[in-house]
């Protein structure tokens, strides 16, 4: 496929996530627990997708969509803008991370059963291509290696339209019993 219908497919399936989401009823927020019982961390994901459960309000700041989500799989894309620039000039490694965060953790939520939750336990990222507001949309693409009972484990990389990386990321995750938690 070309970078150029590459693009146009990513510009299609961004408007296709917006407009379900939107159509929904989506906005930015943080579910209740009685809204989070007994879904599975997929079931947790597509609701939120599909505009019946809310979205992190980090999204509209970082200007971070979740296109695509499956088994054990996360897909967000961004676009780069001046706001998240470093003194240097190119995008800020924070940006970066929370891009590849993102599609790490979702990938590992959507491995959970009902009742279940993690968090980031370690991230480890190696940035090798700077992107800036010229870039246009970049894609981090998260999988996970193993998800157990307690750790799971993931990697996502950070691609533009023609497939050049910018970034790859590993993360550890600590899973745990939700209900527990929230008590």
């Amino acid at each position: 496929m070309s970078s150029a219908s590459q693009l146009t497919e990513w510009e299609n399936q961004l408007a296709q996530a917006r407009k379900r989401m939107r159509d929904g009823g989506g906005k930015p927020g943080v579910a209740t627990k009685e809204q989070l019982l007994g879904k599975s961390g997929r079931q947790f994901l597509e609701a939120m997708m599909s505009g019946e459960l809310p979205y992190p309000h980090m999204a509209e700041t970082l200007g971070l969509d979740l296109v695509e989500v499956g088994d054990g799989r996360a897909v967000f894309q961004g676009v780069p803008q001046l706001g998240y620039y470093n003194p240097m000039g190119t995008v800020h490694g924070g940006w970066y991370s929370t891009l590849l965060d993102s599609a790490l953790g979702c990938a590992v939520h959507s491995k959970l059963p009902a009742g279940r939750a993690y968090t980031t336990a370690e991230l480890s990222i190696n940035i090798v291509r700077a992107a800036n507001h010229k870039t246009g949309p970049l894609r981090a693409i998260g999988n996970v290696i193993h998800c157990g009972k307690q750790m799971a484990t993931a990697e996502a990389k950070i691609v533009d339209a023609t497939g050049r990386l910018y970034a790859h990321a590993t993360t550890t995750c600590f899973v745990f019993d939700a209900m527990a938690a929230a008590g």
